[in-house]
């Protein structure tokens, strides 16, 4: 695959770029290069290799899933202007 001018300013356009046309000369090989290097990945086989998301196996470190107050409730009104029980007191605002 090959990309010319009209191609890397279509491209210029859709990602809200402006580019001069000495730019797009640049940039034209540079977009050829990098499909280039894309196309030789495709020649690798792959057959029998797993999919994989890291390059090192790792597994979730979980916690127990229990349900607590954080024991943070003194801090959490400790700025408030009123509170009571670790409850923020506001004015009534319908009557």
């Amino acid at each position: 695959m090959s990309v010319d001018i009209d191609t890397v300013k279509r491209v210029a356009h859709l990602a809200r770029i402006e580019v001069q046309d000495a730019d797009a000369e640049r940039m034209m090989g540079e977009l050829n290069q990098i499909l280039g290097f894309v196309e030789q990945l495709s020649e690798v086989n792959v057959d029998g290799v797993e999919p994989m998301t890291s390059a090192i196996p790792t597994t979730m470190r979980l916690r127990s899933d229990e349900v607590t107050d954080g024991n943070k409730a003194d801090d959490v009104v400790a700025n408030a202007p009123a509170s009571e029980d670790n409850f923020f007191v506001v004015p009534k605002v319908v009557e």
